[in-house]
């Protein structure tokens, strides 16, 4: 298939991998000139898209893009002219990015009005499962637009899931990082404690993980990322803020308490605002012990 691919992040471009090495024609955009130069020289047969018209014989766009204001402007065009309007009839845009659920299902409305097919497809486990396949991928649309574009996603996951209709798998992510950046800050506000008291954080996690405090922090992120200073998860605490973010918008829309949501919002963006730009999300564990020594 002719695959168009938007968004040459560290998340993008080993999907993008993953898509040409499967036989597709990979025609990549960012705003990243060397990212694409890198990918073309890398994967022969693969182009770069100078404009969106240049995905014209696109069977399928997807995006991964940062927000769900750079996706409308893509899709929707704005000054010029988005997908919407370049595609052919019964071509796709797959949206992978961490999009509002809201405008994702608008999208699907908009798109479907004009013959395109739209799937929210957001993805989970960081850049290790991008590299090598594995990601989980949350699913949202209608079931015979699922069944028909599975065969692209499985090349980039192992773990599909249709979580339900439009909307629905962007939903799902944001609720997903919600809770993971809740178990997150808990470790490492915990970590930090017990370090004070004269335990050893490295033991703490063992006993995390042979214990009912056990969660994808404690297993994968606080020996690789945290107790080695290294910080290098590659997803950032500004993407991390704005996911908690949509989850909160998510719950207040729809009536739904986010008490403790609120909270942890508050602690990210705290912490977002400390560190600076750029500060990878496990950063979480720094951030606690420089307020600590405020104190």
């Amino acid at each position: 298939m002719n695959i168009g691919f938007i968004g040459l992040g560290a998340m993008g471009y080993p999907m993008s991998h993953l898509l040409a090495a499967a036989g597709h024609t990979v025609t990549v955009m960012d705003l990243n000139s060397e990212a694409t130069a890198r990918f073309v020289a890398e994967h022969p047969g693969a182009k770069v898209a100078g404009a969106l018209n240049d995905f014209a014989e696109a069977n399928i766009v997807i995006t991964m893009l940062p927000n769900s204001d750079v996706v409308d402007s893509v899709v929707l065009g704005g000054e010029k002219a988005g997908l919407v309007s370049i595609l052919k009839k019964g071509s796709a845009v797959i949206d992978m990015s961490s999009s509002e659920p809201l405008r994702s299902k608008a999208l699907f409305e908009k798109l479907t009005e004009q013959g395109l097919d739209y799937l929210d497809a957001p993805v989970s486990g960081g850049v290790k499962r991008a590299v090598d396949g594995t990601l989980a991928i949350m699913i949202g649309g209608p079931e015979n637009l699922v069944a028909k574009y599975r065969p692209v996603l499985e090349i980039l996951g192992k773990n599909l899931t249709h979580v339900g209709p439009s909307g629905a798998g962007h939903a799902m992510k944001a609720l997903n990082n919600y809770v993971s950046a809740a178990g997150l800050a808990a470790v490492a506000e915990a970590l930090r404690a017990g370090e004070a008291f004269g335990l050893d954080p490295a033991v703490m996690t063992a006993v995390l993980n042979s214990s009912t405090g056990k969660n994808n922090t404690t297993e994968n992120k606080v020996v690789p990322f945290m107790l080695s200073g290294k910080y290098n998860s590659g997803f950032s605490m500004e993407l991390m803020v704005k996911d908690i973010g949509i989850a909160i918008k998510l719950g207040e829309s729809m009536h739904s308490p986010m008490d403790v949501g609120q909270s942890v919002l508050s602690s990210w963006r705290d912490a977002n605002q400390t560190l600076g730009k750029g500060a990878d999300h496990t950063e979480m564990y720094r951030y606690v012990e420089v307020k600590r020594s405020k104190q």
